[in-house]
């Protein structure tokens, strides 16, 4: 029978850095083996100081582990569950925890609470080989729902190769993370227009930013155009340019989500073989 005798209804808090790993790998766990879930204690250690699909890789003792699901249990995110044996197991309370969001959901946030921030394409890759999330469109949805939740951050404006990470940083840690990315005191909404506006200025243009248009030369219409009702005009060849490549930004996103999941899957084969 379960130690914790009622359902967890704490509300989200952040979490510190072996906190998110644990959690993230009973979730992991409980999806990729469900034959050996809920976890024992060596069982979560094992998970936390893995070599594939953790970032960064981390070095944890049985001490700091069951410090973190202490805390995790009064927070109501984890359970310490007695079956048929005498060793204790554990289990998350994910769903519940984070305000019952769909299966999709929880696998994202897991992949986000394993390796932290990351691109979109990536994200898709890892988080499909828990539950399958067909294209980047997919993705987008489930994300925006997350983001309204505040279970995601965006980490830089919409574009290819764009980061986010989870909302379960310390204010601190996010903070770092953003410094890092050189967006230090912005923040990122959904859609386009990006930048809240106690952050003007954005991120400085540099040489690998392919999303700016920094270097473009405004050339001014003539006169006699100015005239011509818009819908007699003919589309722009920059505008047709700006098609073409919105289309190629999207199959090179959709082609990074497809080495991700491959990436994924052979990491967990490695895993599977004891590499």
């Amino acid at each position: 029978m379960e130690s914790d005798t009622e359902r967890p209804g704490s509300r989200v808090r952040p979490l510190d850095a072996v906190e998110r790993r644990v959690l993230g790998v009973l979730i992991e766990k409980g999806k990729t083996t469900p034959e050996a879930y809920p976890l024992s204690l060596n069982a979560i250690i094992t998970g936390c100081n893995q070599k594939n699909n953790r970032d960064p890789l981390m070095n944890v003792d049985e001490d700091q582990v069951g410090r973190a699901l202490e805390t995790l249990r009064a927070a109501g995110v984890v359970a310490e569950i007695y079956g048929s044996g005498r060793v204790p197991r554990y289990r998350h309370y994910g769903y519940e925890w984070f305000g019952g969001i769909e299966k999709e959901d929880l696998s994202i946030l897991a992949e986000l609470l394993l390796r932290g921030e990351q691109s979109e394409g990536d994200l898709r890759g890892r988080a499909s080989r828990m539950d399958p999330i067909p294209d980047l469109q997919i993705l987008r949805t489930r994300l925006d729902g997350l983001a309204a939740r505040g279970l995601i951050v965006w980490l830089s404006p919409p574009g290819r190769g764009r980061i986010l990470t989870h909302g379960l940083l310390p204010e601190e840690k996010l903070e770092k993370v953003r410094a890092k990315l050189g967006v230090a005191g912005q923040t990122f909404a959904a859609d386009a227009g990006a930048v809240s506006p106690a952050t003007a200025g954005g991120i400085d243009d540099d040489e690998d930013d392919e999303d700016t248009d920094a270097g473009a030369v405004t050339v001014p219409r003539p006169a006699s155009h100015a005239a011509t009702p818009a819908s007699a005009q003919p589309i722009a060849p920059e505008s047709v340019s700006s098609i073409a490549l919105a289309a190629l930004v999207e199959k090179i996103a959709a082609l990074e989500g497809e080495v991700a999941a491959l990436r994924a899957r052979l990491d967990t084969l490695e895993s599977a073989l004891g590499n």
